[in-house]
């Protein structure tokens, strides 16, 4: 009998939809006369994860990337956990970035480091953080996705997978409120890029993280989804759960499903 497949559950997450953890408004960037974000406006509840889909050069990147003032927005007001990211000082934005876990497409590991002192890394300027405290979190993060032998091993012996799981485990060790996941399943086989999107769920559901997902993996955007969003010319064009968009009667939208 084939597994049934657990999927983020938009029932269930309604009960956090008045706290908002993310309020982006009329959000525009260009890039010399290239506009890549035309007045997007969207919300992210405490505890959702919002799917970010769109075709290559929409600006999905670049949306998160301004939201963390990696990249200054051309206009628009960026609301993160209730501050304006626009009026944050460096040392105040560093403290908010720290709210806030990145998994990167290629992990983003230390090859010269272990998988413990990889998950370490982010800790190394936390001084109320004792060494008993980093060793129980480094313990934690790895049992959160089942390599938990794997704490002494180097990257290069870790499959494209595992390499997964370990950078969502160091981006678990802040305790980030927010996580965002830039192409979370690419370069993955079919079996482990479920996997990864079921670790998604699971950390949703342990710590009620908040979660803008990037994907082209329509699979991963099935399982993880409360909500959707699609981009279009730089701008939302359509937002929903995944069977509604699924049902659109616009051709372009139901391209995505195909």
């Amino acid at each position: 009998m084939e597994e049934k497949t657990i999927l983020a559950d938009p029932v269930a997450q309604k009960e956090n939809n008045n706290v908002v953890v993310v309020d982006i408004k009329g959000l525009k960037k260009s890039f010399g006369s290239k506009k890549v974000l035309e007045s997007i406006t969207l919300t992210l509840a405490k505890g959702e994860n919002l799917v970010v889909l769109g075709k290559s050069g929409t600006g999905k990147s670049v949306l998160i990337k301004c939201m963390m003032r990696l990249i200054q927005a051309d206009e628009g007001e960026i609301q993160v956990l209730g501050k304006n990211i626009s009026e944050l000082k460096e040392k105040e934005l560093n403290d908010m970035r720290k709210s806030i876990g990145f998994l990167f497409q290629s992990a983003a590991l230390y090859d010269s480091m272990t998988v413990g002192e990889n998950l370490e890394f982010p800790l190394r300027g936390e001084q109320k953080v004792s060494a008993e405290e980093k060793s129980k979190r480094v313990e934690e993060a790895l049992q959160n996705v089942g390599l938990e032998d794997s704490i002494n091993k180097m990257p290069s012996e870790l499959s494209g997978g595992m390499r997964k799981r370990i950078g969502l485990a160091r981006t678990m060790m802040l305790k980030p409120k927010i996580i965002l996941y830039d192409e979370p399943t690419t370069g993955l086989d079919p079996i482990t890029s479920k996997e990864i999107s079921k670790l998604i769920l699971d950390v949703q559901k342990k710590y009620n993280t908040s979660s803008i997902i990037i994907t082209h993996d329509m699979e991963c955007a099935r399982i993880t989804a409360n909500r959707i969003i699609i981009l279009k010319e730089g701008k939302v064009a359509m937002e929903g759960t995944y069977e509604e968009l699924k049902k659109s009667e616009d051709e372009w939208i139901r391209s995505f499903f195909e």
